[in-house]
């Protein structure tokens, strides 16, 4: 049975039926969409006996990769706050008060940390780049261009997914998620940089939160403008 299931899901149509399909799961709950889908992407690591690199994850922790995802990260947070700067002022504001219980509150800051770095840092990057992107890029041809090609679909699929966020936030997260998928691209087992570089972001960006300095970058360069 482990066999068969492993079988039928890495057939090659179904990265693009589960990209298709789990969406719609959100007229119920817009959490089933990413947790449905996560649970396909599970079955595929459990069924090739845990098999990590199948999804990026060939190389293996070190200090030179968690410093520079770090340097990579708080470089990515001063372009993209500036980038979203300039998109609040065409598109409107971000909504991010689905995070306004961080205001202030350390055990919900903490907690809201621990669940970003486990669900957003790990759980989308397993998911959005160690399943999706590497397998259309396979379903593509597996060529630079395939690589790329799956780099902009997956990152329009994933600025969609926070539509809640509004255009702004939308637009913002799209371009960010092609950037970091283009770096993915680059070195392509290396998963685990990644994971950093997302967690690493959302903490900066968390921790601003808390002390209610959210909005610094974006405050600065409108006053500039």
């Amino acid at each position: 049975m482990k066999n068969k299931i492993y079988t039928t899901l890495t057939k090659k149509y179904v990265v693009v039926l589960t990209m298709l399909l789990t969406p719609l799961l959100g007229f119920l709950d817009r959490n089933l969409v990413f947790f449905s889908a996560l649970g396909v992407a599970f079955l595929i690591l459990w069924g090739s006996n845990f098999n990590w690199s199948y999804f990026g994850f060939e190389k293996k922790l070190s200090r030179k990769t968690i410093s520079k995802s770090l340097v990579i990260s708080i470089l990515l947070f001063f372009v993209f706050y500036t980038i979203e700067a300039f998109l609040e002022i065409h598109f409107g504001k971000i909504d991010i008060s689905s995070l306004d219980g961080v205001r202030g509150d350390a055990i919900g800051y903490i907690v809201t940390l621990i669940i970003v770095w486990i669900f957003a840092a790990f759980g989308e990057e397993f998911l959005f780049r160690g399943y999706y992107m590497k397998q259309l890029a396979a379903l593509f041809g597996g060529s630079n261009k395939a690589w790329l090609f799956s780099a902009i679909i997956i990152s329009i699929y994933f600025g969609i997914s926070h539509l809640y966020q509004g255009p702004a936030g939308i637009i913002g997260i799209a371009l960010w998620h092609f950037c970091v998928s283009m770096i993915f691209s680059k070195d392509r087992g290396n998963l685990v940089a990644i994971v950093l570089i997302h967690g690493f972001y959302d903490t900066i960006g968390l921790t601003l939160l808390f002390f209610n300095k959210e909005r610094i970058i974006y405050d600065f360069i409108l006053q500039l403008l």
